[in-house]
């Protein structure tokens, strides 16, 4: 399959002669969650955008950002990140052989995206401090330097993300009630807002926020977000008036949900749908289920941002034990039937 900018080229700021710099991205599944459809009372459908290349939706407007990047001249980009933007940002400059370099907060950053960013050649710089000090500290020097910023406050980052909206409009011939979403940054669901309004369509739209990093729901910055979802461990979102237009204008709310109801969703998806997600992702899950979707919702597409190998560790702490056996035919059987 074509990425994303070849598929969707007449609906991107993007001419047939400029630079493409693409790992063929998109066209991930969405599939019909029927055990999860069955516990919500509507018909649910899951957007599996940890099937992207480096395991989450950030890949979408990764390719339009460093596209454009290439096409300014630049030679390096830079991005802050919890994780996922990082990874992504990596790979996509590796792939076009630009500099790369990834602002992380110390010790706040799952090991399957730090150890994405570190493979990929990124300068990976662990700040003393929190996501929202990190972004504002880029911004500042990209100020300063010729380097591309190519978190979401770059424009070009939302024309990618847009294109799940696009397909699942393809998929479900447009009909869909609502979608629900994890919002930490808050430029997906800016995105998915914007694809959806420019192909004429208005779903609700439901964003969920990890009750520790909330400040969509209680209306101001949260000065220490803390959460198990640290893909969405954000306290002052970049695109905080989008998202919150995105969701009165189309008769959504924010609401947040505990990291104990995140973790139930988490391992219910894994358990029942045979769908292994991050802890973030689960909480459009979580959210459905706690606040449901609103009246008269029929069929719901959740989004889930990325892949749980993005954080083996919490799988690990949160899964069942590994069973010890002796090498015999008799403790085989002790083991796998009792």
């Amino acid at each position: 399959m074509p990425g994303i900018i070849e598929r969707y080229r007449d609906r991107l700021p993007f001419a047939p002669e400029d630079p493409v710099v693409s790992l063929e991205e998109g066209s991930t599944p969405l599939i019909l969650a029927e055990r999860l459809s069955e516990k919500a009372g509507v018909e649910v459908w899951l957007k599996i955008e940890g099937a992207n290349p480096t395991g989450s939706f950030k890949d979408r407007g990764m390719t339009c950002a460093v596209s454009a990047a290439v096409r300014e001249g630049a030679q390096a980009v830079i991005c802050a990140s919890t994780g996922n933007t990082a990874a992504s940002a990596a790979a996509y400059a590796a792939r076009a052989g630009l500099r790369g370099a990834v602002i992380v907060p110390e010790g706040k950053i799952a090991t399957g995206k730090l150890a994405q960013a570190l493979m990929h050649g990124a300068r990976v710089v662990a700040l003393r401090g929190n996501f929202d000090e990190a972004l504002k500290l880029v911004r500042q020097l990209v100020e300063r330097h010729p380097i591309s910023l190519v978190n979401s406050v770059n424009d070009f980052r939302i024309e990618g993300q847009k294109t799940a909206a696009f397909e699942i409009v393809e998929a479900l011939a447009g009909e869909l009630d609502a979608l629900c979403i994890p919002v930490g940054n808050a430029g997906n669901i800016t995105s998915f807002w914007k694809g959806f309004q420019e192909l004429g369509y208005a779903p609700r739209m439901c964003g969920f926020q990890a009750a520790g990093a909330a400040p969509l729901v209680h209306g101001k910055p949260v000065e220490h977000p803390e959460t198990v979802a640290s893909a969405i461990r954000i306290g002052n979102p970049a695109r905080w008036e989008e998202a919150m237009n995105a969701m009165t204008s189309s008769g959504g709310a924010v609401r947040a949900v505990t990291d104990a109801e995140i973790l139930t969703a988490y391992r219910f998806l894994a358990s029942t749908e045979g769908v292994f997600c991050e802890p973030a992702s689960a909480a459009s899950v979580a959210g459905l289920l706690t606040h449901g979707a609103g009246e008269g919702v029929r069929r719901v597409v959740c989004v889930l941002t990325g892949h749980g190998l993005k954080d083996p560790q919490t799988a690990l702490e949160h899964a069942g034990a590994v069973v010890p056996c002796d090498p015999e035919l008799a403790a085989i059987e002790r083991a796998v039937l009792e």
